[in-house]
């Protein structure tokens, strides 16, 4: 039976195959939220999720809900709603926006787990060119978008948010066609879940989630396509 590990001063993390099975990935209890820590987590199929009232946790759940990345993501109504939209895009103008627009509750939540301490975490990462954020705004409004780290040729997708209504699928389909013009092997949206389910998630296990993380993981992508830009669909 596997037993919660307590983190120290050392950013080393145990084996991900030592998560509990209940609660379900659970991996890890402490240390920070150092880059260095962080950046060490993703590396491993790990990641910080907690309250703003409990420690720090670590989680590296069974199975895990990933996408493939299509440049033809998305229904067609969907394409077809985005095509005529006008909507601007960019990538990489808003981060710590981004961040705020997914930390707001949603209806059905109490609070968020997007805390102040996450935020600013996850902008460091940010500043140093390991986090990346999708923007949608509706002229110089930011109506909806996403963020997330990507280790070697796979992007760790953290949240999104949406002000109007399919600004946030639209943040989504943007991530899809910018990762696959890159040859990006997945994305790894985490938990499984209806919405996720619905938006065409695959689940897998741990064990293949990591398999395909050890192969990629090293693998080198274009720099540019991290620059501060402004993008546009192809519909």
């Amino acid at each position: 039976m596997n037993s919660l590990s307590y983190l120290n001063d050392l950013i080393n993390f145990p084996a991900p195959e030592e998560a509990l099975a209940e609660p379900n990935g659970l991996l890890a209890v402490g240390g920070d939220l150092s880059p260095a820590r962080l950046l060490e987590a993703y590396y491993h199929g790990i990641f910080p999720w907690f309250n703003a009232e409990d420690p720090i946790l670590w989680w590296s759940p069974s199975p895990r809900a990933v996408f493939v990345p299509k440049l033809n993501f998305g229904s067609r109504s969907l394409r077809k709603t985005l095509k005529h939209a006008t909507w601007k895009y960019t990538i990489n103008h808003a981060f710590l926006d981004v961040m705020a627009g997914c930390a707001q509750p949603r209806s059905y939540q109490q609070g968020t787990w997007i805390t102040p301490q996450i935020q600013m975490a996850y902008y460091e990462l940010h500043l140093q060119g390991f986090a990346h954020s999708f923007e949608v705004w509706d002229e110089d409004r930011l109506v909806g978008g996403l963020y997330g780290i990507p280790v070697g040729n796979i992007f760790c997708g953290e949240s999104m948010f949406h002000r109007q209504t399919n600004a946030s699928k639209a943040a989504f389909t943007l991530l899809n066609q910018h990762l696959a013009k890159h040859d990006f092997a997945l994305i790894d949206a985490q938990l499984i879940n209806p919405h996720l389910v619905n938006l065409g998630a695959k689940a897998i296990t741990r064990a293949s989630f990591l398999s395909i993380l050890r192969q990629k993981r090293t693998n080198l992508v274009a720099p540019e396509m991290w620059l501060k830009q402004e993008v546009k669909f192809e519909l």
